[in-house]
Parts: C-alpha cells; structure tokens; sequence
C-alpha cells in the first residue's frame, strides 16, 4: 500500500507519523512544498526576540528523524492537481520537472494562506520594499534577512491578533518601535473587549503605540519607507514606517481539492467528515483547509495547530482502514504578551447567543493562590453560561505571566468537552496548597459568580 500525504506542517506529518506507528510497512510518502519539514510557525515570534535560537531549534524533529520512521520526503515539490479516478498526484519539483505520483489512500493537508482584507499594495509590495508576512520559513528567514540588513527602527504591525501581538513582542525586544493597528474595538478580538483592554495595556507598557478602530486601506512606498493608510473614526490616517508586517488573518488553502471536485463548507473551507473524508474516494484531508467539528457550534472554520495535530493523526489511522474519529474541538487558545498571558475556550457571549443559546456572561477577579503566601496575582476571569440550562458555554481568562493561567482554561475546556455545567465545574475536585490555589480555585470563584448572578437574574 503507498500512502501519500500532501503537506510537511503539522497535519500531513501527523498523518504520516500515525500510519507508520500503526503499520511500519505501509510504504508513506509525503509531499513538501518546502525544504523544512515539521518546523514550528507557531514559534517563529520567538526566534524574532531571541529567545529561540538557532532557527533548527524550531523543528519539531529533524529531516534525519522524520526518514528514520521509514516515510519519504518529496522536499519542494508542489502538488498541482489530483487525478481522483486514476488515483494519481501530479507535482512540480524544484526545477520545474513534471510527475505523477500513484497512491492507494491520499491525505490532503494544504493548510491555509495568508488573507489580506483586500488590502491596497500588498500583493504589489515586496519584501525589498519592508513589506512583509510571516507564514513559512521562507517568510522568517525573509524578514530575519531584511532586519539585519536594514536594522529599521521602527514597524507597523497591521492586526492584533496572536501572531500580531507576538510579532509585536519579538520587535519591540530588538530595539523597534512598534506601531499596531486593529480594526476591532480592542486587540485580541476573540476576547471580549473587557478583556482585550488588558492585553491593550500591556503593550503600552512596554511601548508599543497601539491604535484599535483603525481600518487599514492601503500600503504604499513613501519618501520616509513606507506609508500605510488608514480610517479612524471616518477620518482618514496615515503611519509610516520602515517596516511593515501584515498579520490580519487566514483563509484555507483549497485550490488543489476544490478543482478535484471536493465540497466547499464554511469560509470556503473543505468540508470533511469525523473520520476526515472528504467525500472523494480514497481522499482525506485535515488541518488549517478544512472545516472544523466544533462541539458547541457544529461545523465552522477554525484553524488551530492543535486541531491539525489531532486531525491529521484522525486521517493518517483511517486511511489505513481504522475508524478513528476527531472528537471536535471547543476552540481553546492562548497567548503571551509581554508578562501577561490571555487564554479562551468555548464560546463568547455574542457567538453563544448567535448560536441559539441564552447565554449569562459574568465576570470575576480572583487571585491565583492565597493572598498571605507572597507574590498573589489577579486573574480576570469571564464566564459564559446557558441561563435557562446552566450549561457552561465558554471562559475567557487574563492573568499575569505564572498565574497558571493556559492551565486554568484547560480545566474549562475539559468541562466544556464533558458537557457541564456551571455549578457542575465548581464542585470539581482541583488540587489546593497556598504557594499555588485556593481551597475553592479562581476557576470556581468565577463559576460561582457565574451561579449567583443566575439565581438573581430576573
């Protein structure tokens, strides 16, 4: 049997480790369109501060590693089409060579491309302009080129979404001054504004010049580098700057399983069942290109580096005849900003409501572990639950660097995948020692507040 997957990030590589755990004699090939298989571009902000380094750190396992499993890497080499009937992959290679690849199972992970909100300039600029995006290796070492280069004082970052708001960190830790522009109301638009005005002072404390309610327009070279234009309030802005960054967001790569006949889902997305089939015989697909199974809202897009981990292995098992399934996801994320670290799971107030729920959303402060044991820390803490059923339906945390904060929203997201309740999630049995908690958790403070407010609600 010859397994081919597509894509060498985290769901083709997962697909591919999972087959061969499962049969070290199915022969597995897998198709990169790069030279650097399995690297972290979840920690490429990291290596821009320094904190990670060299670059080879950011592998996950080295090309030697990945071949010592017994799979083959086809490295640069572009997948251009997928013949479903003769069950054939036609690639490009390096040097523009043709071929065709047979394969008995396929599994497609193609991941997503950068969007640019129909941003001016930005399919015109080049990196040699300072126009850059960081989505691949090539990307990083691009930019990594262009800052030793030019040693550019200062940056705009367009977006404050994780990757902006980590980038935002990486420069302004080598000396640059940051500029960073947001749409939304607040940075950090997957949480609530109460909570993203946190995250927004954070970054003014470490002198970042944060500007929200700013919809960008267009990117232009200028006298000075680069002008970036912008509306505010109906009045027309502009920054400059000698670098740009534009993180504004994703959008799934499905060009090769669109043209091969797959079904298009939410944001364009391939759509895909548990078992990551896509409809065409013998085709998977997982990670950033395809619909998501959320277990709150059903299928939606949402591209996670931990739902294609999950997914790929999902599709790397059934292509081998398994019946695994991908248990759904609640949307869990977190990030670090500078000392402070804001996380979320499940759903929000407005999308709890846009999805037929009655949703209660309370908010508490709590400390991390007992006031008298030295160096206590507040965690804001939101909560959003069902009022007519009491069903937990989503968190939101904000706390400082060490408060344990990416934990606690773990214990959220574990109760949202059990289905509980509210009241259920306070009588849970967590661990307690005054250097670390509290005999009742900030976890269950805040569903406690949660539950009080119900009780009272009219």
């Amino acid at each position: 049997m010859h397994l081919v997957a597509i894509g060498g990030s985290d769901a083709g590589i997962s697909a591919a480790l999972r087959a061969r755990e499962l049969d070290p004699s199915v022969d597995v090939t897998v198709v990169v369109a790069d030279a650097y298989p399995n690297f972290s571009i979840c920690g490429i902000p990291y290596y821009f501060s320094g904190e990670v380094a060299p670059w080879q750190s950011l592998a996950h396992r080295t090309h030697a590693d990945l071949e010592a499993t017994g799979m083959n890497l086809r490295l640069n080499t572009f997948a251009t089409s997928i013949d479903v009937a003769g069950q054939q992959l036609a690639v490009r290679d390096e040097n523009g060579q043709l071929s065709n690849i047979a394969y008995d199972e396929l599994i497609v992970g193609t991941g997503a491309l950068p969007s640019y909100a129909g941003i001016q300039g930005l399919d015109d600029l080049t990196p040699e302009d300072g126009v850059h995006v960081i989505h691949s290796m090539g990307d990083t070492f691009t930019l990594e080129r262009f800052l030793t280069e030019h040693a550019p004082k200062t940056a705009i970052i367009i977006g404050a979404g994780y990757v902006g708001l980590e980038m935002a960190e990486g420069f302004t830790a080598r000396g640059i001054q940051v500029t960073q522009l947001q749409r939304g109301p607040e940075v950090l638009s997957t949480l609530d504004p109460e909570l993203g005005a946190l995250v927004h002072s954070e970054l003014t404390d470490h002198g970042v010049e944060v500007h929200t309610n700013t919809v960008v327009h267009g990117v232009e070279k200028s006298d000075g580098g680069l002008t970036v234009h912008a509306e505010r309030g109906g009045i027309r802005v502009a920054h400059s700057a000698e670098v740009v960054l534009a993180v504004v967001g994703v959008r799934p790569n499905t060009a090769l399983l669109a043209d091969a006949g797959a079904t298009l889902g939410p944001a364009g997305a391939v759509s895909v069942d548990t078992q990551m089939r896509t409809g065409l015989p013998h085709v998977y697909a997982a990670g950033d290109g395809v619909a998501t199974h959320h277990r709150l809202l059903g299928l939606t897009y949402l591209p996670l580096g931990t739902t294609a981990h999950k997914q790929g292995r999902v599709a790397g098992e059934n292509a081998l005849g398994g019946q695994a399934q991908f248990a759904g996801s609640v949307g869990t994320q977190v990030v670090k900003v500078f000392d402070l670290v804001a996380s979320r799971t499940g759903l929000r107030h407005d999308e709890a409501a846009a999805a037929g729920f009655t949703p209660l959303t309370t908010q508490a402060i709590a400390d991390d572990h007992k006031r008298y044991y030295p160096g206590a820390q507040p965690i804001s803490i939101r909560i959003t639950g069902d009022a007519g059923t009491g069903q937990l339906l989503g968190a939101q945390l904000v706390g400082r660097l060490g408060t344990e904060t990416a934990k606690r929203v773990d214990t959220y997201a574990t109760a949202l995948f059990a289905g509980l309740t509210v009241e259920q999630v306070s009588d849970l049995d967590l661990s307690y020692t005054p250097p670390l908690g509290s005999p009742w958790d900030a976890v269950q403070v805040a569903t406690q507040a949660w539950s009080r407010a119900a009780r009272t609600r009219p």
